[in-house]
């Protein structure tokens, strides 16, 4: 099974920003724990602060993986163009929130993804990413 990975703006900064929300460990750290548990599956990861570098990418891995989990971090509350792309491919998506979106503030609670993905893990912390795969994985 083929798994992507898929963060949007400023989760490169995992560990560093805001460590009371969104916790003190890395991305990459985590990602390493995360190949560990799950052995048998094979991960993509990607990250990248661009709209359209996201959009390019689900739509590269958005036709042959087995499934994408992503976190569009800011975009999703403002990225109709993500959401489009999503309902656009083939490989299903989860959308996964480290925070509980809807507990903050109130713009947070619109997704232009929800409605376009498979579900949505919200305010788990990265075992919100966990889940994913393994709801991916059944």
């Amino acid at each position: 099974m083929k798994i992507a990975i898929i963060n949007g703006p400023n989760l490169n900064l995992l560990g560093k920003r805001e460590p009371g929300i969104y916790g003190a460990e890395s991305f990459e750290s985590f990602f390493e724990t995360l190949k560990a548990k799950f052995p048998a599956i094979d991960f993509h990861y990607y990250q990248s602060n661009v709209e359209g570098e996201l959009i390019n990418e689900l739509q590269r891995v958005g036709f042959s993986y087995d499934g994408i989990i992503m976190n569009p971090g800011g975009y999703t509350h403002t990225s109709v163009a993500i959401g489009d792309c999503i309902a656009a491919i083939t490989t299903p998506v989860i959308e996964v929130h480290i925070s509980n979106v809807h507990a903050r503030e109130d713009f947070r609670k619109l997704s232009h993804v929800s409605a376009k993905a498979k579900g949505t893990i919200a305010g788990l912390g990265l075992k919100g990413y966990e889940l994913a795969v393994i709801a991916l994985d059944n």
